[in-house]
């Protein structure tokens, strides 16, 4: 039991970061009706920013850390709000008129010229960094010596996430930005009639997403102390499949899809073989799709005539 709780606080942790990073596909497809496929990227450009800032302020004599965690915060969302803005700008815009394909493709060049910048630029060598914030709280200790521990790194990770849906959900539901955002979503040539700047709507879901992927990239590096260029393409496959899981278009089914996908990867690594645990999320992603072809909170597409 003391094993199952533990795994279940790490797969919550995990399924965390991929949920925030799979709101950004879910934002940009709900939208526009495309996969971003350089979000992963902008949530690795979020992680090496995150670590130069880091750097930086080390260099400088600045050690407080909870100011060094909101200028890394601030800076990484900036940079990678940046990013996300230039991708709809060079990768998408231009071709938003042209057949499907079209963009998908610059996507996906884009996505490779992202990675390889980085690798130019950084290395390709891991790029270490100690823990910062340790320690935390004893929930179970049994006999048998299995110690139930929730890291405080765990506890932030955990809390951010759940302000950031929030903060999220209402902006969808309550703001001026969400009405366009929804509006757009539902047809884009009535909203831009009845006077929603199109242009900029979408760009700004790009600059929202790439900044939840900056704050999932930062909060990566604290809780792994370990990145490269690649982790990009990983995350970003895995946070794709959360979002079509959940229901892409829903950002709660984003989250739920992450959740579950960080769950059944950690589970999977505790009790069998870790070698095996992308094939077994892959499975499941396939399984739902199967009997549920919109995703867990998905709605089914309705073709306007």
């Amino acid at each position: 039991m003391e094993y199952f709780l533990q795994q279940l606080i790490n797969g919550i942790t995990l399924g965390s970061i991929y949920g925030l990073i799979a709101i950004g596909y879910t934002m940009v497809y709900g939208i526009i009706g495309m996969i971003n496929f350089a979000h992963g990227e902008i949530f690795m450009i979020g992680s090496f920013v995150s670590l130069t800032v880091f750097l930086a302020l080390a260099a400088l004599g600045i050690t407080f850390l909870p100011l060094v965690l909101l200028i890394m915060v601030l800076v990484a969302m900036l940079c990678t709000s940046l990013w996300g803005w230039t991708v709809e700008r060079v990768a998408y815009r231009p071709l938003r008129g042209s057949f499907r394909l079209a963009p998908l493709i610059t996507a996906i060049g884009m996505s490779i010229f992202l990675q390889n910048f980085v690798q130019v630029t950084q290395g390709a060598r891991v790029k270490p960094l100690p823990p910062q914030i340790q320690g935390g709280i004893t929930l179970m200790d049994s006999p048998s010596g299995i110690v139930v521990q929730l890291s405080y790194m765990q506890m932030i990770i955990i809390g951010m996430t759940i302000v950031l849906m929030a903060g999220f959900s209402l902006l969808i539901s309550r703001t001026s930005l969400g009405r366009q955002q929804r509006a757009c979503e539902q047809d884009r040539k009535m909203a831009s009639l009845l006077g929603v700047n199109v242009d900029r709507t979408i760009s700004l879901t790009f600059v929202l997403g790439a900044s939840l992927a900056a704050v999932a990239g930062m909060m990566y590096l604290l809780y792994y102390g370990v990145i490269d260029f690649y982790i990009g393409f990983i995350a970003g496959v895995k946070a794709f499949t959360a979002a079509v899981l959940g229901g892409i278009g829903s950002l709660p089914g984003a989250m739920l899809g992450g959740l579950a996908i960080g769950l059944i990867e950690t589970f999977w690594s505790g009790y069998f073989s870790v070698e095996y645990k992308d094939v077994a999320a892959f499975s499941i992603l396939a399984i739902v799709l199967i009997f549920m072809p919109s995703g867990l909170l998905g709605r089914p597409e309705v073709e306007k005539v």
